[in-house]
């Protein structure tokens, strides 16, 4: 039997082929598990950077927050403070506005993040509250197609609100990324611009943490976010007037004006034998269909239902302009609060049907015993009708 002699540097090489083969899984490997390990030690050095003593309570966090550019920055919202009253009762007024402002869309909010992030509500909201339409594509499934539309959607958004002085605290990446204070800073924006018919909760705060990267580091810190201020601001109303200075400096005074204007009011409404004791509270009874047809009015004493819910405006724009009011064109025992609303906003349609300008009030103010509100209203109709007999 006779033996094969292997080819000379075969055997060699073949080892090498089997060598280089080895080594090169084995640098694979080590080269993943590098990367891995690298991955880990930046999530977990994020993690203790967020946990660390100066945090007031371990957040649980995405992995993915933790892996940062140089220089970027990213905020979340820490957990506990999401139980805040105040936080929880904003996140419910907004869910509830939009609600009712989409409803015949038949679109249901159940949750701000996961419902608003891709700009479908949005869009329909915009649509409906600034009375036009987008051109923009109805139904999008892409990132991509998304964003176009969020971009769109915002855009017209800064548009409406730069010229009144808001400050912009959202952009497409902050709602496609489900960022919930953006949602709220854009949501209360929106609901103050278009004055919704809603009350806002004031001082509304949420506890955010913010993750920078710097110089290969993570950086946090711990702020508080406002998310809402006083009503009085909400509102809009930025510019002072006496009745501002009157609260604010002045507040002897104020019975001497609510008392002026009181007298004026009931020099028109006692002869319906009607008469308003009190600005501020609202009472119970009604006149009834009967009396205010056949302009037979009984006083209501101390339960006068005053002007919260509408019905003492629209008679004393009657009055003033020295017409009946059709009882068909408002609630005469309004029993909700849209009611009550419309009768207001009824109301503020007479006084500038009569050549008021339009009050800086929202109807919503008046229903809400918003006694400032409710002064400047009675003063306007004061200035056109003292003297009128």
């Amino acid at each position: 039997m006779s033996l094969r002699s292997p080819i000379p540097g075969q055997a060699h090489h073949k080892v090498k082929r089997e060598e280089s083969s080895f080594l090169g899984k084995l640098g694979g490997t080590l080269a993943r598990k590098k990367k891995a390990k690298e991955v880990s030690d930046l999530q977990e050095e994020g993690k203790n950077a967020i946990n660390s003593p100066m945090s007031p309570s371990p957040i649980d966090i995405n992995p993915e927050d933790t892996l940062l550019e140089e220089n970027e920055e990213r905020t979340m919202i820490d957990p506990n403070s999401k139980e805040g009253t105040k936080f929880k009762e904003l996140v419910k007024v907004l869910i509830d506005w939009i609600n009712e402002v989409l409803v015949e869309e038949r679109i249901i909010v159940k949750s701000l993040e996961e419902d608003l992030y891709d700009g479908q509500v949005l869009q329909k909201l915009l649509e409906k509250l600034a009375c036009r339409k987008l051109n923009v594509a109805e139904v999008t499934q892409s990132e991509i197609g998304q964003k176009q539309k969020l971009q769109t959607v915002l855009e017209t958004v800064n548009d409406l609100l730069r010229p009144h002085g808001w400050t912009i605290k959202w952009n497409v990446d902050s709602i496609h990324g489900k960022n919930l204070v953006a949602i709220l800073h854009l949501l209360v924006a929106l609901a103050m611009h278009f004055r919704a018919p809603i009350r806002l909760p004031e001082h509304a705060t949420v506890q955010v943490v913010v993750v920078r990267k710097r110089e290969g580091l993570l950086q946090t810190a711990h702020v508080t976010e406002e998310l809402t201020t006083t009503t009085e601001m909400m509102m809009g109303r930025f510019e002072r007037d006496a009745f501002d200075t009157l609260f604010d400096h002045a507040p002897d005074k104020l019975s001497v004006v609510k008392k002026s204007l009181i007298t004026f009011v009931n020099k028109h409404l006692n002869k319906l034998n009607l008469e308003v004791t009190e600005l501020e509270t609202q009472g119970g009874d009604y006149p009834t269909a009967g009396r205010i047809a056949r302009r037979e009015y009984v006083y209501l004493g101390s339960r006068a239902t005053q002007f919260a819910d509408g019905v003492y405006l629209v008679l004393l724009m009657g009055l003033l302009e020295d017409y009946f009011v059709p009882l068909y064109n408002f609630y005469l025992t309004p029993e909700n609060f849209e009611q009550k609303v419309h009768n207001v906003s009824f109301a503020f349609e007479l006084m500038q049907d009569g050549g008021l300008k339009k009050p800086k009030a929202r109807p919503e103010d008046i229903v809400n015993l918003d006694l400032k509100s409710t002064l400047r209203v009675l003063y306007n109709l004061f200035t056109k009708y003292k003297n009128f007999e």
